[in-house]
């Protein structure tokens, strides 16, 4: 797959509380963008790949509102990593010859039903998860860090606040985010706790939006545009949910590694470290932000709490990590997650960013979007580049 497909063209949606508009409203808003980007028409789309989670009939919803009349369109539902495994479909069909030119779209609106949070409620088995829930779930993760490296509650919970500080930083910046305020350390260990360690802070928001892509064949982007960039890998893994299994540690998460390796060696990436330029991942909660470092090998295992206070992964660190705010401030309109979070790599790695403050300093080369859910476990990473070879 590595250097077969290109992204010629992305658009975002505004993401927040949109009630000022329906779910046809949040399709046209990014595809316009996205069309507009590659310069395009919808007449020059092939075939629609749609990505949501809560939408009943969601790609029959996407081609009436686009009127995209005589042309496939595919649906897929993959709980958090809906988006990318669309990106990942669409980028095989391309390669393969079936189609020239698609469209990704991910759309979820979610503010609309009233409900708070996903819906995750008990989950597929009842009497194995009852009254689980999100927070209180990976919220375990922090509680088995912590005691496994040898951190009081106080010393991990101010690691975890510097994640939320970063990408509060970092959102407030992005003028699609849904959240912009900057917060301190205080302010996030002073609020309200959700479950034990993850306080208000430490978690993501329920949001509305969409996100989109426009994928060609490589020997077609450049009459596209001069600055394509091209798809270098992708792995995508599935696991037993952790609390079927006794010997699970909290700590290492087999979805989230294999996924990662086998994005890896498609990419040719031997050492993240130094290969990755900047990623997004799926920071439902901080402390998954946290887990996703040491399981992805941006950093030795115990060693991100550390990190953290350093700087490592801020925006002018090492690994810089969601640079836009992540789903901390962007929320997690499920099926849109994935599309939103490589639509700034896109931007990073062509030094188009909206904002200049926003835009990485260096040279950019690779970068890396990951979604993380379940149940099952299930994780998906997407490398992306802006040159061939």
């Amino acid at each position: 797959m590595k250097d077969k497909v290109a992204v010629v063209g992305m658009g975002c949606s505004k993401f927040g509380e949109r009630w000022d508009c329906s779910i046809e409203d949040l399709i046209v808003e990014a595809v316009t963008e996205g069309l507009a980007d590659a310069g395009i028409g919808k007449e020059d789309v092939d075939a629609l790949f749609y990505s949501s989670s809560f939408i009943t009939g969601a790609s029959a919803v996407a081609v009436d509102a686009l009127k995209l009349d005589g042309i496939p369109a595919y649906h897929n539902e993959n709980w958090c990593c809906s988006g990318h495994i669309a990106l990942i479909q669409a980028a095989m069909a391309v390669a393969c010859g079936v189609y020239d030119t698609v469209l990704v779209l991910g759309a979820e609106k979610l503010k609309d039903t009233g409900a708070g949070g996903l819906g995750v409620g008990r989950g597929n088995t009842p009497v194995m998860e009852n009254r689980r829930t999100a927070p209180g779930s990976f919220g375990l993760i922090g509680q088995r860090y912590f005691h496994e490296y040898g951190l009081t509650y106080e010393e991990g919970r101010r690691a975890l606040a510097r994640i939320a500080v970063k990408n509060h930083a970092n959102g407030y910046l992005s003028p699609k985010a849904h959240f912009h305020k900057l917060i301190t350390i205080e302010d996030a260990l002073k609020a309200p706790i959700i479950a034990a360690p993850l306080g208000l802070y430490d978690c993501c928001g329920t949001s509305d939006g969409a996100s989109c892509a426009i994928l060609t064949r490589v020997d077609m982007a450049k009459g596209f545009r001069n600055d394509p960039i091209y798809i270098k890998g992708f792995g995508v893994s599935h696991g037993c949910m952790p609390h079927y299994d006794p010997n699970f540690d909290w700590l290492h998460f087999p979805a989230l590694k294999k996924s990662s390796q086998a994005a890896y060696r498609m990419a040719g990436v031997e050492n993240p470290r130094e290969d990755i330029s900047l990623a997004e991942v799926h920071d439902c909660f901080t402390v998954t932000e946290m887990a996703i470092y040491e399981n992805f090998d941006f950093c030795d295992e115990g060693t991100a709490h550390k990190l953290l206070h350093e700087g490592y992964f801020d925006r002018d660190g090492k690994i810089p990590v969601n640079v836009d705010g992540g789903l901390k401030c962007f929320g997690h309109p499920v099926g849109a997650s994935g599309i939103r979070m490589t639509y700034e790599l896109y931007k990073q790695l062509q030094g188009r960013v909206d904002n200049p403050k926003r835009q990485v300093k260096g040279n950019l080369h690779l970068g890396l979007s990951h979604t993380f859910g379940g149940p099952p476990q299930l994780s998906a990473v997407l490398i992306v580049g802006n040159e061939l070879g």
